[in-house]
């Protein structure tokens, strides 16, 4: 089965969540043309026993205050712990509704002409959620009476309030909701990608994957638990909701932190793993205390509300705070990754920062609402960071995937000289002994010849002198092993090479130039390595033009002495340049290859390295790296 890719998950989620916001913004418009704004109603203050719409109709003129929505909900006086509100409502259509924006408290009823037209039936603690009543003409043309009690951010109304179409006014207090169920979802879904993902790699290659899940995951469902639209579908299950909300937010916070901390380490003096064991303790604390506060039904909710509301809330600004400035400092130091992480953090811990702080010094009930869109860009940061992680470790499986068939090739090529020496060392011994016998009996009928026959012998006699050089060569490749080892000063042998090489360079119509750094020791066989220089050197005098350049430079760098020949003959193409060193190789007319395979192998016995620079027009660089001796 093949997976999504998490970069696939992450482009599926921000299109669906563009895709959402367009629909929700597009219904919100189009509602809100057609909608009537109740811009004041009244209230009064009541109490518990007071549940009388008749007595609330019927209480006198002053007792009931002027409300406007550009006004904050006023504060209840000492000894209230109710309130009844009176709305004058449009003239009613078949299938028209009323939506109030924030409602708060833990009872909620709607009377119209002495008649109930809605009632919660459970003790649900409404902190900010919306609620959509329905009208109908049935019901008559009279004010509409609210009952709101209870809570503990108080009670009564906030926000706009909306009375229209049924049908327009369902759409947008879904559609306005649902954007939060979606992320969530959204969210989930991506942190099953992930788990999925992280079972078929290895968790070296990604530090704290599993902890960046349980994040995700956690987000996920503190955005469809918070959102109102759930309570539609749950009907009387809100603290079921409430045990899930507070589950998901005690494991993100410990769980955020230990992302944190295998993103960049443990901090100064390990500060931030106390805090994380403090943070994490307190978490399995509140946890316990939510399942002893379900056993109990609920008899210990006050208590429970100070720890994991207040004590909670006082926890989390401290652990934001505190990350927000340790993401700074990395991202200062020039961490990429840190950046990143930074900006998206700083986002969200800006925007939640925020809202903590008016939801604990508002006077009136604050309905967090911001903090999900900085949770969004936040892990829009994290998707930013898994991506370049990914990057990198594909970067470094091809560079691996390189390394290796280099390694193959070199191992190749290795086994194939290893052949190719021993053959040539069993040739070389069988035909050299017959073509000295024969050369010796040329040299007497020479001797004993016309003049004219004289010629044609001492041709023959070059032929064989040149295959008895090809022979050597077999051998030097076969045995490159340096029979007089000895410390030399390779300054002075190079410049015994260009002295040799000189007049056929001159020949070509090029020179050859020196820059040769003194006092230059390499361990090894002066004869091998001038045979070598030879060839190299030689190779460059037969590739100039006219007015050719032959630079050889020889310097210390470090612990190795470096050796450059360059010429600014015809170059070479990629595909030749590759091939060289292999064996029997050659791009000149009459070249066997050899001389360039007896360089590598000198080399190579002198433990040293090899390299050849060249372009096709331009020339050709070809730089030796041996050991320094130090022995002098």
């Amino acid at each position: 089965m093949k997976l999504p890719s998490p970069k696939r998950a992450a482009a599926i989620f921000m299109l669906l969540l563009l895709t959402v916001l367009v629909t929700a913004g597009f219904t919100i418009g189009r509602n809100g043309e057609r909608d009537i704004v109740l811009l004041d109603w009244e209230l009064k203050w009541a109490h518990s026993g007071e549940e009388s719409v008749a007595g609330a109709a019927a209480a006198p003129q002053e007792d009931w205050l002027k409300m406007s929505s550009d006004r904050s909900r006023p504060l209840p006086p000492a000894d209230a712990d109710a309130a009844w509100l009176r709305f004058e409502i449009p003239q009613a259509k078949t299938h028209s509704a009323l939506l109030i924006d924030k409602i708060y408290g833990t009872t909620l009823k709607a009377y119209r002409n002495n008649t109930l037209i809605y009632d919660s039936r459970q003790m649900v603690n409404f902190t900010g959620s919306k609620v959509l009543i329905p009208l109908s003409a049935q019901q008559g043309d009279g004010p509409l009476y609210l009952w709101s009690s209870g809570g503990d951010r108080g009670f009564g109304v906030g926000g706009q309030i909306r009375a229209g179409n049924y049908d327009g006014l369902m759409t947008l207090y879904v559609k306005q909701d649902l954007v939060d169920v979606i992320l969530g979802t959204s969210l989930i879904f991506m942190a099953a990608v992930l788990l999925v993902c992280l079972y078929f790699i290895r968790v070296q290659m990604f530090s704290g994957g599993y902890y960046l899940v349980l994040v995700i995951l956690a987000f996920g469902v503190l955005f469809i638990t918070y959102s109102p639209f759930l309570s539609l579908i749950l009907d009387s299950r809100e603290h079921l909701v409430e045990a899930c909300f507070d589950t998901a937010l005690y494991i993100l916070l410990p769980a955020f932190t230990l992302y944190f901390e295998r993103i960049f380490g443990p901090g100064k003096s390990r500060h931030l793993v106390r805090f994380r064991n403090i943070q994490l303790g307190y978490s399995c604390f509140c946890f316990a205390f939510l399942i002893l506060n379900a056993l109990l039904s609920y008899r210990l909710e006050q208590l429970y509300r100070i720890m994991t509301v207040d004590v909670l809330g006082v926890l989390m600004i401290v652990q934001l705070s505190y990350l927000l400035a340790m993401a700074v400092v990395y991202a200062y130091r020039g961490n990429k990754d840190a950046a990143i992480f930074s900006t998206g953090f700083a986002v969200f811990a800006v925007i939640s920062l925020s809202e903590l702080m008016l939801y604990f010094t508002s006077k009136s009930p604050f309905h967090l609402f911001w903090w999900k869109w900085g949770v969004v860009a936040f892990i829009l940061s994290l998707i930013v960071i898994l991506g370049r992680g990914f990057a990198r470790n594909y970067e470094q499986a091809l560079s691996y995937s390189r390394e290796l068939e280099q390694f193959n090739n070199t191992a190749q090529r290795s086994e194939k000289m290893e052949i190719i020496s021993e053959l040539a060392a069993s040739v070389a011994h069988e035909v050299r002994n017959p073509l000295q016998v024969t050369r010796g009996f040329l040299q007497i009928l020479g001797e004993r010849s016309a003049r004219k026959e004289k010629e044609y012998l001492n041709m023959a006699m070059e032929e064989l002198d040149r295959a008895s050089l090809i022979i050597t060569d077999f051998l030097t490749f076969a045995k490159p092993g340096m029979e007089e080892v000895d410390v030399f000063e390779l300054s002075g042998e190079l410049r015994h090479v260009a002295g040799i090489l000189g007049p056929l360079a001159n020949l070509q119509g090029g020179t050859i130039e020196l820059q040769l750094q003194e006092g230059l020791h390499v361990l090894g066989s002066p004869a091998k390595f001038k045979q070598a220089f030879i060839n190299l050197i030689k190779n460059s005098v037969e590739a100039l033009g006219e007015e050719g350049l032959i630079t050889v430079s020889a310097w210390k760098s470090g612990q190795h002495i470096i050796i450059s020949v360059k010429d600014n003959g015809e170059g070479m193409k990629p595909g030749e340049l590759a091939r060289l060193g292999e064996p029997f190789y050659s791009n000149k007319t009459k070249g066997t290859g050899l001389g360039l395979m007896v360089t590598f192998r000198i080399v190579e016995a002198m433990n040293g390295t090899i390299q050849f620079h060249s372009k096709k027009g331009q020339g050709t660089e070809v730089i030796v790296k041996l050991p320094a001796d130090h022995s002098k």
